[in-house]
């Protein structure tokens, strides 16, 4: 593994790490506010490592809360979204040339969709929370996936040993799941290691706009909106989750470049 790929796998380790276990290690509550604080965010010190926000809340516990809800989100909405692409691309990249067309229109039509433009929509119809971000984003994102998805089957169905497995009289269903679907999930891994940054990314807009997580709980995005009126005089309260978001995404890139090249060997 690459160095680069190696600090980004213990970076994204860590971030886990603390966002699953943090609770456990501190009884501190990361949406309780300090009535004395209120208005008067102190700096990054030994005593806050990240410093607090404007109610004396603890940056370092609140961004790790954070963490926990930017995971989920990838986590869960990748998942949805893999599933889709995996299904439809499996039948699209088997099936007779009517479905294949009819199905590629249906992903060009939701690709021609302005996605980001769509999830506010339902967002706003819909009550904002965080298992709707999930759902959204799930069900937004799937259509690079079917398209990869497609294009292996498309290749792997002319091979010999899917020639012989039908000569055999295999099923069609038992022919796509063991012995194609097999053969799609390398660009699929590679695929979800990028979509977990893009549903980030997503989350943390939604967020910042007030349509994904609500106060008090803490998300990155939330709590770079709530830094605005701060930009000034706490700087920290912005740089804090800018830079986390920045380092997640970054470090998901760099790994899915890394999965990239292991799977392709040509590449160099």
């Amino acid at each position: 593994m690459k160095p680069l790929s190696l600090l980004s796998l213990i970076f994204l380790t860590t971030l886990v790490f603390f966002a699953i276990f943090l609770p456990f290690l501190s009884n501190t509550d990361p949406n309780t506010f300090n009535p004395d604080l209120i208005g008067d965010a102190l700096a990054p010190s030994l005593t806050n490592w990240f410093g607090t926000d404007d109610l004396g809340r603890d940056l370092f516990i609140r961004t790790f809360s954070g963490a926990k809800i930017s995971i989920l989100v990838a986590v869960v909405s990748v998942s949805i979204s893999i599933s889709i692409g995996l299904i439809l691309g499996l039948i699209s990249g088997y099936s007779s040339k009517t479905i294949d067309s009819i199905l590629m229109r249906f992903v060009d039509l939701m690709m021609a969709i302005p996605t980001i433009f769509l999830i506010l929509t339902i967002q706003v119809i819909l009550t904002p929370s965080i298992w709707n971000v999930m759902i959204v984003i799930g069900l937004t994102s799937w259509m690079g996936v079917t398209r990869i998805v497609r294009a292996e089957v498309l290749s792997i169905r002319e091979q010999l040993f899917i020639t012989a497995a039908k000569a055999r009289g295999i099923s069609n269903t038992k022919l796509l799941f063991k012995h194609i679907l097999p053969h799609t999930l390398p660009p699929v891994i590679v695929a979800a290691t990028l979509g977990m940054g893009s549903a980030i990314l997503t989350e943390s807009v939604l967020s910042f706009l007030g349509l994904g997580v609500q106060p008090p709980n803490a998300s990155w995005g939330n709590m770079l909106d709530n830094s605005l009126g701060y930009m000034r005089d706490s700087p920290w309260m912005a740089i804090v989750p800018g830079t986390f978001i920045t380092l997640t995404v970054l470090a998901l890139n760099i790994l899915g470049d890394d999965c990239r090249a292991k799977f392709n060997p040509k590449e160099t």
